[in-house]
């Protein structure tokens, strides 16, 4: 394999497993309750940390997006490629249409989930040539979902999209179905396979760390004490996230008085952000390795009377809403969930015989300060994630809701 794809499978394999919320048999390598300061980086270097795909990531951030329909006159995002190496599909071809997608989906279990799978059911209904959609959900379980996958060989499948629960699991199952003459698309998480046409992903959880430490690292002066609040130990893309942080973070001047996990709940994000103020009187940044639980820890230093620090979010509505309110110091790296159209249209690319990118890198933006008020939507649900590329899709707003 590739080294290069081979990291990218790697890292990007369980983002959405993260923001699920679910651990991993991984080995707890976090922080937890530590104080670091910018002279510990040989030290603390995280075992996550790989320089060569680091560097790669922070790359691409700058990469040039192209478009593989020709057209960079609009922010379209979802069918963009960063550096893209292009693979003929020629063997592929079923011109005329009539086709017959079929999905096997890892889980619908989290509003990250529920946003991307509403956004690709309206990404098919733009399409009259897919004549049938077939989804099978696996409910966030290996064996289901390595049983749904096997069943769609008998189905009459023109292509297979998939988003695997986890990586080295459902790699046979993925090479099986590859197996059948049927293309693959893998995208969200990875396998440990090259054989799928395409793997989907944006660019993954080097960048998404790099963007909020840098952000900390501008606004916070130097000296200033950074809280890092993370939600799992041992997930891959959330460690690679946390890894990039604390790179950044050494040499700073910056100094990151606690490294702790929250779980994802809101209750202890308080509880955890009110303690830190207590004990060290102030905390001038919050970093995050992703942002459910940041209005959460807003409101800790709200209650407490405290100064708001410069704050590492997500795109979540909420999230976005209270920045505009309060005048956060604020930014919003993203997991976007309009990569969920993308496996729709690359399925409709290769059936057509047109070429697409082995490694499909998608552009990840970042929510900054100038470009807030373009994603706020005061009519969407509060875990709605604006980085949908869904505003303008027909219907749209009430199947998001």
């Amino acid at each position: 394999m590739n080294r290069k794809l081979a990291v990218a499978l790697a890292s990007t394999a369980v983002a959405a497993l993260a923001l699920a919320g679910c651990s991993s048999d991984l080995p707890d390598t976090g922080a937890g309750g530590a104080s670091t300061t910018s002279g510990a980086k040989d030290a603390a270097k995280s075992e996550f940390f790989d320089q060569a795909e680091y560097e790669r990531q922070l790359k691409f951030r700058s990469a040039k997006a192209v478009d593989l329909d020709g057209d960079n006159s609009q922010f379209k995002p979802w069918q963009q490629a960063l550096d893209p190496k292009l693979v003929d599909t020629a063997k592929f071809a079923k011109p005329g249409g009539g086709y017959h997608l079929c999905f096997s989906n890892a889980s619908v279990d989290n509003p990250w989930r529920q946003v991307g799978w509403k956004t690709m059911q309206e990404e098919v209904k733009l399409h009259p040539e897919i004549t049938k959609f077939s989804v099978l959900d696996a409910e966030a379980k290996d064996d289901k979902q390595i049983s749904d996958i096997q069943s769609f060989a008998a189905q009459g499948c023109s292509a297979l999209i998939v988003s695997p629960n986890t990586t080295a699991t459902l790699t046979p199952a993925v090479e099986a179905a590859c197996g059948t003459g049927v293309p693959v698309i893998v995208f969200d998480r990875g396998v440990k396979t090259t054989c799928p046409v395409t793997f989907i992903h944006p660019i993954g959880g080097f960048a998404f760390g790099a963007d909020g430490a840098e952000f900390l690292k501008e606004k916070v002066p130097s000296g200033g004490k950074v809280l890092a609040l993370r939600i799992l130990p041992g997930v891959d893309v959330l460690e690679q996230r946390w890894a990039a942080a604390n790179e950044i973070f050494a040499g700073s001047g910056l100094k990151v008085v606690g490294v702790e996990f929250t779980d994802g709940d809101a209750a202890k994000t308080k509880s955890i952000v009110n303690d830190y103020i207590q004990r060290e009187g102030k905390i001038d940044g919050v970093w995050m390795d992703a942002g459910a639980t940041a209005v959460a820890a807003v409101e800790a230093f709200q209650d407490a009377g405290a100064a708001l620090p410069a704050i590492v979010g997500e795109d979540q509505q909420d999230f976005l809403r209270m920045w505009a309110k309060d005048g956060l110091t604020a930014v919003a790296p993203t997991y976007p969930t309009y990569q969920w159209r993308t496996p729709v249209i690359a399925a409709l690319r290769i059936l057509q015989g047109k070429q697409v990118p082995q490694e499909w890198v998608l552009p990840q933006p970042k929510v900054t300060q100038d470009t807030l008020q373009n994603f706020i939507k005061e009519d969407m649900p509060p875990l709605h994630y604006a980085m949908c590329g869904c505003d303008q899709m027909p219907g749209y707003p009430q199947p998001w809701k």
